[in-house]
């Protein structure tokens, strides 16, 4: 018996299998037979549904999205002022004789 090579199922069709499964109108082994998935895997999928749509409607989304506006410039600049300090301080030390020429 050869086993079947894994399958990456796209975000609609799982979404599509969850509501097919929400909406009651076909048993879990029906709507395993009409998009060829497990039965488990169906059920999975409808529990991640139902625990993400309370995300839609809340404010859930929308602070995990202003967590991820950076200000890019600022970063930018602190990554230059750092870098000009450690080579200052590098010249001052290997000129003091306490660090090492190589590196």
């Amino acid at each position: 018996m050869s086993r079947r090579p894994r399958r990456n199922h796209t975000g609609a069709f799982k979404a599509k299998v969850a509501l097919a499964a929400l909406k009651g109108e076909r048993t879990l082994l029906e709507l395993a037979q009409q998009f060829d998935v497990h039965a488990n895997q169906i059920t999975q999928w409808k529990s991640q549904l139902l625990e993400g749509a309370a995300g839609v409607f809340g404010g859930e989304a929308k602070a995990g999205s202003a967590e991820a506006v950076v200000d890019l410039k600022s970063l930018h600049a602190k990554i230059g002022q750092l870098t000009l300090e450690n080579d200052f301080l590098e010249g001052a030390l290997t000129k003091a004789g306490l660090l090492s020429a190589r590196r």
